[in-house]
């Protein structure tokens, strides 16, 4: 069993930046693909970016390459993202995700757990 606990959502400008933090319990985390998805009032849940086991490998959706950052650090058992030249289309509540697999599966993440989302704002 994995929990997940997001921090470091808020209200930002448009062009600003935030950092958003996944804090994993258990001591398997270093195991796990990890990922964030974001879902936007009356919209699905969508997939932001993945970083594989050590860290090797990422990915991002299109909507975010060049702005946002993923990176993990195995041992604090913490995932991050680092999102900047905010825009207001990325208004929406942030989840983390692990999955057991060792990357994605035919380009999706598979995800086990999920954390409980943060909220990010962006103003224009």
């Amino acid at each position: 069993q994995v929990q997940l606990v997001e921090s470091g959502g808020g209200l930002v400008q448009a062009g600003g930046s935030l950092r958003l933090s996944c804090a994993a319990s258990g001591r398997t985390f270093s195991t796990y693909t990890m990922g964030w998805f974001r879902q936007a009032p009356g919209q699905e849940r969508e997939f932001v970016a993945a970083i594989s086991r050590g860290g090797g490998s990422t990915r991002y959706a299109d909507s975010v390459k060049g702005r946002f950052t993923i990176s993990r650090d195995d041992a604090k058992s913490t995932v991050y993202l680092q999102m900047n030249s905010l825009k207001p289309e990325d208004t929406a509540v942030y989840y983390c995700a692990a999955s057991a697999l060792p990357w994605l599966n035919a380009g999706r993440m598979s995800v086990n757990y999920w954390g409980q989302g943060t909220q990010v704002t962006v103003s224009s």
